[in-house]
């Protein structure tokens, strides 16, 4: 079974950001891929501190444990496409988000590239600006791990500040729905080769 893990960088629990993953992984489950969704709502998540026992341990943990990062690394590791999405502070993404995406891409990084050939995608939802350079900021992490990221028919970028913004902006939602199904597409193309 293909498997796609979803994280909601959001620090609200119903957020714009969640309903733009949301319709991604719509269109996944159409296409048969089992899907779930993680919400960095009300967590804590430091920022690496460049301890390097990642490097030393080899155990595809992050040495810190007072956090669920760790409980996040084995649904990434045991996902097949991963999904990071994160609405725009300050011209960037949120800070748990960029602790995830540190903290992450060291892991993987110490343990043999673990994320090589998996896909990966990234959504933004944005006021006004910035929507760019946190799409950048995510797809980052994609491409220094070796993976593979589907496209859709304009940026990931989705508008909207109140909640239920997003799903009034009708080419955000068309360019989250088209990012589904091409990122199924990916995926089974990706997992034939795997059988």
């Amino acid at each position: 079974m293909i498997k796609v893990v979803a994280f909601n960088g959001s620090p609200r629990e119903k957020s714009n950001t969640g309903m733009a993953l949301t319709i991604v992984l719509e269109e996944l489950k159409k296409e048969g891929i089992q899907t779930e969704l993680v919400s960095l709502a009300g967590k804590s998540i430091p920022g690496c501190n460049a301890c390097g026992k990642c490097f030393e341990l080899k155990d595809r943990q992050c040495i810190q444990k007072n956090d669920p990062l760790n409980e996040y690394l084995g649904k990434i590791f045991e996902a097949d496409g991963i999904l990071l999405g994160s609405p725009v502070y300050y011209a960037d993404i949120t800070a748990n988000m960029k602790a995830l995406i540190e903290r992450v891409g060291y892991v993987s990084g110490a343990n043999n590239a673990a994320l090589k050939y998996k896909v990966g995608a990234a959504v933004t939802v944005v006021r006004r600006g910035g929507a760019i350079h946190s799409f950048d900021s995510i797809n980052h992490l994609f491409l220094i791990s070796q993976m593979i990221i589907p496209g859709s028919r304009y940026w990931n970028v989705m508008i909207g500040r109140d909640p239920g913004d997003v799903l009034n902006d009708r080419e955000g939602v068309q360019t989250m729905e088209i990012l589904g199904q091409n990122m199924a597409w990916l995926l089974k193309k990706l997992h034939i080769d795997k059988l």
